[in-house]
């Protein structure tokens, strides 16, 4: 069976990047024996077909230049797809080698607010940090773009 665990991967990857660990564990839960696993793994990896590095590049990407999404979070949904944490945080500096931080709190802060530019009041500014936190942005970074829109007339 280990043609079919290696074509059943095979399947699975013009959908969209995997890790290793997505197609071991989506392998798994089709039925296939482990040693079935590990062979199509490796044929895969051998054949490039399975990359961590390129995954996580393109999870990198898409989660600041689409997600618009802090480096805490981009690096979180890496490692999340099974990827080693050094290898999450090479891609997580790449990506936000070109990237100003404060401007991705501005945008991220801009669609929340929508129509008006300042901060109503202490119940708004709570969730806008608890907001801002979870899209992964630094809290320091977070309290001084806040505390600036709240003092704007």
């Amino acid at each position: 069976m280990v043609a079919s665990a290696y074509l059943d991967g095979l399947k699975m990857l013009p959908r969209r990047e995997l890790s290793e660990a997505q197609v071991r564990q989506r392998l798994s839960r089709r039925g296939h024996e482990p040693e079935s696993i590990d062979a199509a793994v490796g044929r895969l990896k051998n054949e490039r077909a399975i990359d961590d590095v390129r995954v996580a590049e393109a999870i990198a990407r898409t989660e600041t230049t689409v997600k618009r999404r802090g480096r805490l979070r981009v690096r979180r949904q890496i490692e999340h797809a099974g990827i080693a944490p050094p290898t999450a945080r090479r891609a997580v500096d790449e990506a936000f080698s070109g990237i100003d931080d404060q401007v991705l709190i501005e945008a991220a802060l801009a669609r929340r607010l929508r129509t008006h530019t300042s901060i109503a009041d202490d119940r708004e500014f709570r969730k806008l940090y608890r907001y801002l936190i979870a899209q992964g942005f630094e809290p320091d970074s977070v309290m001084r773009t806040l505390t600036a829109h709240r003092r704007r007339p």
